[in-house]
């Protein structure tokens, strides 16, 4: 192999490491710019679902009241949480709600995260889903954003409807299910009722009549 093949090898080998380099380089500064962006605007999400949750007499409550409200709770099986995790609760007057973070597992295609807001009464004030990867044009109407499937949950109690009719109304139940998606509305059906469940089993501490919320 002669010198100037050789050179150009090596030319051609420090062209490629350089690009490579770039390349790295590049993709390493969009992600540091991007991420506190993208932590904000997931964060401004959340903020906006927990009040879509709130009961209709909690929907003026500032944001920075309910996120004082925020408390931690041990790891949950019934609520999908293997770890400690954070909930949030709030008083006004008479009015009292809790928000729970739930995890359906059961989806179609994985897990499904919902926020999950009940009264004082241990009424649903309102479901959304926060995270999902359910299958575009069918799973996905459980978004508010795509249809209004998800609101059916408020006002619903253990009681109402009673545990039989807790499912889907191909099989008995009170709830619709999508054409061609039976799976996905039943794991959010299935995850609601356990939250409500979740609360009737531990209402003391998750709204003390008191006014100490730890």
């Amino acid at each position: 192999m002669n010198r100037t093949v050789c050179q150009a090898m090596a030319r051609g080998a420090f062209s490629l490491a350089l690009f490579a380099l770039v390349t790295v380089g590049i993709v390493a500064a969009t992600r540091a710019l991007t991420a506190e962006r993208i932590a904000e605007n997931r964060l401004a999400s959340q903020y906006q679902l927990l009040g879509e949750v709130l009961p209709d007499t909690l929907q003026e409550v500032p944001i920075h009241e309910l996120l004082e409200g925020a408390f931690r709770l041990p790891a949950s099986p019934e609520l999908g949480q293997n770890s400690a995790f954070t909930a949030w609760r709030i008083r006004q007057d008479d009015d009292a709600a809790v928000i729970l973070p739930v995890i359906a597992p059961d989806g179609y295609s994985g897990a499904i995260h919902l926020l999950v807001g009940i009264d004082g009464q241990g009424r649903i004030s309102g479901v959304r889903v926060t995270r999902h990867q359910e299958t575009p044009g069918l799973g996905d109407k459980i978004e508010r954003r795509k249809s209004d499937w998800i609101t059916g949950f408020k006002s619903k109690s253990l009681d109402d409807p009673p545990a039989q009719r807790w499912g889907v109304a191909k099989n008995g139940g009170a709830f619709d299910a999508f054409t061609g998606a039976t799976i996905t509305p039943r794991a959010v059906i299935g995850a609601v009722k356990r939250s409500l469940e979740y609360f009737a089993a531990h209402r003391d501490k998750l709204l003390p009549s008191t006014g100490n919320s730890s």
